[in-house]
């Protein structure tokens, strides 16, 4: 398994209560693909509460990817309702959980929250 997906799932692990997900209960598992075997990833949320174990058992929603594409995920290059899109994941169960998903997921590298870019470009002037 690769260092941006473990980093990715020791960050969630490590966080423990995520606000945005306060009214959230769910699990997913991700079932990611490297060189012929799959990795197992298990996230429940219980209402905000975010545990991970490489559990796998069954989820409300099961993810599929090959390991090389979620790396690009867990840095943020890539999120995951337009990776769906484009087919670049597949998932099986509660469609919701997809869209939940954005909030765990890192910024795009540079990126900015939109509050901050209006408050630097006025600060520029």
């Amino acid at each position: 398994m690769s260092e941006a997906t473990r980093k990715f799932f020791d960050a969630l692990e490590r966080h423990g209560h995520e606000r945005l997900l306060k009214k959230t209960n769910g699990t997913i598992r991700f079932d990611l693909e490297r060189d012929h075997e799959v990795d197992h990833w298990f996230v429940e949320i219980r209402g905000g509460t975010v545990r991970v174990s490489q559990q796998n058992s069954d989820a409300d929603t099961v993810i599929r990817s090959d390991n090389v594409f979620f790396d690009r995920m867990a840095r943020g290059e890539a999120k995951p309702l337009p990776a769906w899109l484009r087919n670049d994941i597949t998932f099986e169960g509660q469609f919701r959980l997809i869209i939940l998903l954005e909030r765990l997921f890192a910024p795009p590298p540079g990126g900015r929250h939109p509050q901050t870019a209006a408050r630097d470009r006025r600060r520029q002037g």
